[in-house]
């Protein structure tokens, strides 16, 4: 039973049934599949609302919704830019509009909106979901590191690979609010996607200490399970607004690197502290939020990995080649986080 509790202005109205649409029975509309002229009406996640200007000077809201089958940019041109704390509250929104075709995508064009609260088994239908099994990248994430060699370094796995809590989180959360592996499980996929890279790629370094880059990829963001929610949409925590992944994830190493050494082999201090500057410096420059620069060969491995990756996914969730039907634009938006425009047709399949 899915509930969602919508929230006029003076009171709480609870709807209840499967259709995560608070005023009928009708299936909920996958934004994915939406074509162009169509109406909508349900609920959503909402993400990054905004109130932008006209040329005249007009307020008007912007932003993106976002389901498990994907996300639509929506505009509402009439807008009280005094409502956007109320649109925001809960991370979700019930919506009524009509979609409209824009430069060969879908946008939905907003009559009302209004935020609603929803319980944590809508999640799987609002919320963006990793495409993968979560119970095999796991699988694999463990195999990995049961490669470890040092007897101190798979104590350290293993202490982490106890907690089932933490490990519980960490399979779910995403990897970021809103630029790279944004979903559920994003987080795990990131991880895992990385942890192969380093499989291919450390071969051809054999002087890189292959256990503290796997074990340093694997808790570069452990962090992120406190640094961020997702129960009422993606959100920062306290704990993330005021101490934040990087440093987060350093803090818990220390505990659990004690833990680990109270129930098996010990590592040294000093590989212990080589384990914390990679997750310190693993965004490489200070004005990328990294606490350190990469001062040795393993950290400097994880930092540039950690780029790649995060960049791929930023570049393949902008161009969408998979969505891309007859006029449909060859270049997309600027994407902020990368400072250009992407160019999206692979040239080799659509030759005539």
């Amino acid at each position: 039973m899915v509930r969602c509790l919508f929230r006029p202005i003076s009171r709480v109205v609870r709807f209840r049934g499967y259709s995560l649409h608070p005023m009928s029975d009708r299936p909920h509309q996958k934004l994915r599949t939406l074509p162009a002229n169509v109406a909508l009406d349900g609920v959503y996640a909402i993400v990054n609302p905004q109130v932008g200007s006209t040329r005249q000077g007009k307020s008007y809201l912007k932003g993106l919704l976002k389901d498990a089958s994907g996300e639509v940019p929506i505009r509402q041109w009439s807008f009280d830019e005094s409502r956007i704390g109320q649109v925001a509250a809960t991370g979700f929104v019930w919506v009524t509009g009509r979609t409209e075709d824009y430069n060969g995508s879908i946008q939905i064009l907003v009559d009302t909106i209004q935020s609603v609260e929803v319980e944590a088994s809508d999640l799987q239908h609002l919320l963006p979901v990793t495409s993968r099994d979560i119970d095999g990248m796991f699988n694999r994430v463990k195999s990995i590191l049961g490669t470890l060699e040092h007897p101190g370094m798979r104590a350290l796995a293993d202490a982490y690979l106890g907690d089932a809590p933490l490990m519980d989180e960490f399979r779910t959360a995403p990897a970021a609010m809103n630029v790279h592996h944004a979903f559920i499980g994003g987080l795990l996929e990131h991880t895992l996607n990385l942890l192969e890279g380093a499989e291919r790629l450390l071969p051809l370094y054999p002087q890189v200490n292959r256990d503290l880059v796997l074990m340093g990829l694997f808790l570069h963001d452990m962090g992120k399970t406190q640094e961020l929610t997702w129960a009422r949409g993606f959100d920062y925590t306290e704990d993330g607004n005021l101490i934040g992944h990087i440093v987060r994830g350093a803090i818990n190493l220390q505990v659990k690197a004690a833990v680990a050494a109270k129930a098996g082999p010990r590592l040294s201090p000093s590989a212990v502290r080589c384990l914390q500057h990679i997750i310190l410096s693993h965004h490489e420059r200070l004005e990328f939020g990294a606490a350190k620069q990469p001062a040795t060969p393993e950290a400097m491995f994880v930092a540039l990995l950690d780029n790649l990756d995060a960049k791929m996914g930023i570049v393949l969730a902008a161009v969408e080649r998979d969505r891309m039907g007859p006029g449909a634009p060859a270049f997309t938006e600027k994407v902020w986080a990368l400072g250009t425009k992407l160019y999206r047709p692979d040239p080799l399949q659509s030759e005539p």
